[in-house]
């Protein structure tokens, strides 16, 4: 084998690898997993320079899509040969969007980093200049694009300009009389999400959770009344804890209710005047995220406990009242899905696509059927759907944005159990001068 073609070892390894591993996922699923060795990947990393060299030739101006295509074909996409090499390069992308002309936009860096916004169109990478973070309403209409000045809300992507927000201050909410100091610096949003009206905008950060509006920002998490029983109860004002760990928040369709949540308490869902709907005990330790379905009558909560978790349904009618403790085994709020700590999911007509800790992407249905499971490689960070369902993009911590055509068949390199076809993945990987697509 060493006398090989590098592009001919890793063709063949690739191959091998996913044959290998479909071949005892279905015998583990079929027949159980007792007894069963898991299959080893071949030793690649002598392959890594010729690899990279391959990879930077292809994206050299002039490429037709023809050669591209090749390209993929030649040196198959895989996360496992790439190991050796994410420490040093890898990097998270914190959210991706699909605009409806079929580019994307990707934050390359986490919400607490200073990160790059691109948009991707074609093979074209372009940086957007003072966009730092953004977001879009559930009904893909109106635009959040923010920086350290505030928040612009766009009726459209390149739309006309709607409103400006100013960012929280953090005293919003808090109990009066006590010697609260201001945030020092904007927060870094995990999640940025106009209202359909778009004149609002609910924002997630390690800061808080707020809707804001031109004339200020309502808090949300923590509660003003959880921080005032902290007080009463005789905690010292510098020692209330503010900040948020794991926060979260959806947004149902019709923009009419809010689920949300972060690591200390259970699940909350807030109905159309902000009120509290119901209070929902986690299936697993912390409340992690939190996923509408696409008729929004429907909400999928997650929590999590190191890399694994677990996902309950609740279906919108049994909201109202609704108050159930940690580990509750109450009809209303059935277990859909064991086992996956989520960061990112998106949902079609009658499906669930979440994106697990381990590399994962993950179907099922409303009722918790497993549907499919597709392999990217390491933790899935953000996920978007087009509007008609049949385009997936998914991101990783380990920087790979990956543009999956659904239902569309399943080529021999990729590890999973769906009929689905990824069209083109990009690296946006510390020291590389700009993305490369394979």
């Amino acid at each position: 084998m060493d006398k090989q073609h590098p592009q001919q070892q890793w063709r063949e390894a690739v191959l091998a690898y996913a044959e290998a591993i479909n071949h005892y996922v279905e015998q583990g699923r079929s027949q159980g997993w007792d007894n069963l060795k898991e299959p080893s990947h071949a030793n690649t990393e002598h392959l890594l320079p010729a690899w990279r060299e391959a990879l930077e030739a292809i994206n050299q101006p002039g490429t037709s899509a023809a050669q591209r295509q090749q390209f993929r074909e030649a040196w198959p996409p895989a996360h496992q040969p790439l190991v050796p090499l994410l420490d040093e390069h890898g990097q998270g992308i914190s959210q991706v969007l699909m605009l409806d002309d079929g580019s994307l936009l990707a934050r390359v860096g986490m919400p607490y980093e200073r990160g790059q916004v691109l948009r991707i169109d074609g093979d074209v990478v372009t940086p957007l200049i003072g966009v730092e973070h953004f977001g879009r309403c559930p009904q893909r209409r109106f635009y959040a694009l923010a920086n350290d000045e505030g928040i612009r809300v766009t009726d459209g992507w390149g739309g006309k300009l709607v409103t400006r927000l100013p960012w929280p201050n953090g005293l919003e909410g808090l109990p009066a009389g006590y010697p609260f100091e201001p945030l020092d610096m904007p927060p870094r949003p995990s999640a940025l999400i106009p209202f359909p009206d778009g004149q609002r905008v609910l924002l997630a950060s390690s800061d808080g959770i707020f809707v804001l509006e031109a004339h200020g920002a309502t808090r949300l998490l923590p509660r003003g009344d959880d921080i005032l029983e902290e007080l009463n109860n005789g905690t010292d004002p510098d020692d209330v804890g503010l900040g948020l760990s794991m926060e979260h928040v959806a947004m149902s369709p019709d923009g009419r209710l809010i689920a949300l949540g972060e690591q200390c308490g259970r699940h909350l869902v807030l109905g159309e005047q902000l009120q509290r709907l119901a209070v929902i005990g986690p299936a697993s330790e912390y409340p992690h995220f939190a996923l509408f379905n696409q008729a929004g009558d429907q909400v999928l909560l997650n929590a999590c406990h190191f890399y694994h978790g677990a996902s309950v349904g609740v279906r919108v009618a049994d909201l109202p009242g609704l108050d159930t403790d940690y580990y509750s085994e109450d009809a209303r709020a059935p277990l859909l899905q064991d086992g996956a700590r989520l960061y990112a999911g998106v949902a079609r007509q009658g499906e669930y696509i979440v994106g697990d800790a381990h590399g994962y992407l993950r179907a099922f249905g409303e009722d918790g059927t497993e549907h499919w499971q597709h392999y990217l490689g390491s933790t899935i960070s953000a996920m978007d759907i087009s509007a008609d369902g049949r385009t997936l993009v998914a991101a990783s911590y380990a920087g790979f944005i990956s543009v999956i055509a659904l239902d569309s068949g399943r080529p021999a390199w990729q590890i999973g159990t769906g009929n689905h076809t990824e069209v083109r993945r990009w690296l946006c990987w510390k020291g590389f001068e700009q993305p490369l697509a394979w």
